[in-house]
This record gives structure tokens, C-alpha cells and sequence, in this order.
């Protein structure tokens, strides 16, 4: 009976022991899931974190290579285009070399001229000198032009007023004195008519009556005295005709006198002023 107790108790406290055994196995089995789970979750944590980072630099680096490429074709061009530009270069530089040698000889030429750089710079201040007084005596000019010029226009205001006063004055002097000479010529014609009228009425006269030479005389002193008379009377006119014609040409010659002097051209008058003969010379 005491064996089959302590059987029964060892079988229990087996069962116990075994039981409390296979639960602290569990718990480790679980401890050990859980801390294997959480090494996976880290491991992929990390392995996704040095994924994302060479991939990065991955990318990167191909970023990089992908402009170094490009600044490799830039380079390249670029050197291409500064060997045609060294070439371009070349060529000007053998172009310029002529000219290259022409400048240095006008710069020995002007390294010789620097030598008188004073003689010069007086010169320069002289003529700085005489500028300003130059300057001065333009703005002194200036100012008698700009007096000159409303002179001239008071002139010319007035010398166009003269002008129309001298045309309406010769279109006026021209129509009396060609109608003042109309007269005194057709009163000269018909004295000068008279008078050969009267000759020969008198030679008429003479030839039919046979007078005594005593009276012949008398008569012919008589005819005579008319006669120096009707010539006086002639002679008087003849010279106010000349007067007339005189103060005609005296007074043309001063208008295109007063033109002249005015700078207006005879043309410009629109008619050509008529210069009268003197009868009786």
C-alpha cells in the first residue's frame, strides 16, 4: 500500500514536473519565437535600412556618372571648340603679327612724340587759352547776330513796306510823266506845225505883194521877233520836257539804287521800268 502511495505520489509529482517542464519549455519556445521574430523584424528593418542607403548611393553614384558623362561631352566640346577657336587664333595671330609689327613702330613713333608731351601740354594750354577767349568772343557774336538778325528783320519789314511804297510810286511817276510827255510832245508837234504853217503863208504873202524893200524890212524884223518868240517859247519847252524826262531817269536809277542796296533783284519788280529820251538833245 505504502508502495503503491508513493508510486501514485512520484506518478503525480512526475505528471507535475513534467507539466511545469513542458510549460517553462513553451515559455521558452516563446521567448525564443518572440526574440527570433524580433532579430527577424530588426534584421529586415536593417537590411531594408542598408538597401535603402546603397540604393541611394547607388542612384547616386549613377546620377554622377550619368553628369560626369555629360560634363565629359560638355569637355569635349568644349575642347573641340578651343582647338578651332586655337586654330582661329593661330590664324589671327599670324594676320596680327603685321600689324602687330606696324604698332610698335608707331609706338616707337609715339614714345618719340611723348618726348615733347610738354611742348605739347603748353601748346594744349595756349590753345585752351585762346579757346576760351574764342568761346567768348562767339558768345559776343552770337549775341550781335542774334541783334543783327532782328535788325535785319526790321530791315527787310521795312524794306518790303519801301518796296510796295517805291512800286506804287513808279507805277504813279510812270503814268504822269507818260502822259505829262504825251502832252508836251503833242504840243510841240503842233506849234512846230504852226510855224511851218506860217512860213509858207508868209512866203505866200511875200511873193504876191510887191512891197518896197523899206517895208520888206520892217515886216521881216517883225516876223523875225515872232518867230525867236515862237522859238524861245520852243526852247522853253523842249527843256521842261527835258526836266521831266531827267527826273524820270534820276528817279528809276534811285529805286534800282534802293533794290540793289536791299538785295531785290530788277526781276522781281514784274515789269521793266521805261527810261525816257530827252527830246530836243
Amino acid at each position: 500500500e505504502i508502495e503503491a502511495k508513493y508510486t501514485k505520489k512520484m506518478q503525480v509529482l512526475r505528471d507535475e514536473l513534467d507539466l511545469r517542464r513542458k510549460t517553462e519549455i513553451y515559455e521558452v519556445e516563446e521567448r525564443k519565437n518572440s526574440h527570433i521574430s524580433e532579430l527577424m523584424r530588426n534584421h529586415e528593418k536593417a537590411f531594408n535600412d542598408i538597401k535603402n542607403y546603397y540604393n541611394d548611393i547607388t542612384l547616386k553614384n549613377l546620377a554622377l556618372i550619368s553628369l560626369l558623362k555629360e560634363q565629359i561631352e560638355e569637355m569635349k566640346k568644349k575642347e573641340n571648340h578651343l582647338e578651332k577657336e586655337k586654330a582661329d587664333v593661330l590664324l589671327q595671330n599670324k594676320q596680327l603679327k603685321e600689324p602687330l609689327q606696324q604698332a610698335q613702330e608707331q609706338v616707337f613713333e609715339l614714345q618719340k612724340k611723348l618726348a615733347h608731351y610738354d611742348k605739347d601740354k603748353e601748346a594744349l594750354m595756349n590753345t585752351k587759352a585762346r579757346l576760351k577767349v574764342t568761346q567768348k568772343e562767339l558768345k559776343d557774336l552770337q549775341w550781335e547776330h542774334e541783334v543783327l538778325e532782328q535788325r535785319f528783320r526790321k530791315v527787310q519789314a521795312e524794306r518790303d513796306e519801301l518796296y510796295q511804297k517805291f512800286t506804287k510810286a513808279i507805277n504813279e511817276m510812270q503814268q504822269k510823266t507818260g502822259f505829262k510827255n504825251l502832252l508836251l510832245e503833242r504840243k510841240l508837234k503842233g506849234l512846230l506845225g504852226v510855224l511851218e504853217k506860217k512860213e509858207v503863208e508868209l512866203s505866200e504873202v511875200f511873193a504876191a505883194s510887191n512891197l518896197d524893200p523899206g517895208a520888206l524890212s520892217l515886216v521881216s524884223h517883225k516876223l523875225e521877233d515872232v518867230l525867236n518868240s515862237k522859238n524861245t517859247t520852243i526852247k522853253d519847252l523842249q527843256f521842261q520836257l527835258a526836266q521831266v524826262c531827267k527826273a524820270h531817269n534820276d528817279m528809276l536809277q534811285t529805286f534800282e539804287a534802293k533794290l540793289t542796296a536791299f538785295g531785290i533783284p530788277l526781276d522781281n519788280l514784274g515789269f521793266k521800268p521805261l527810261a525816257s529820251s530827252m527830246l530836243g538833245q
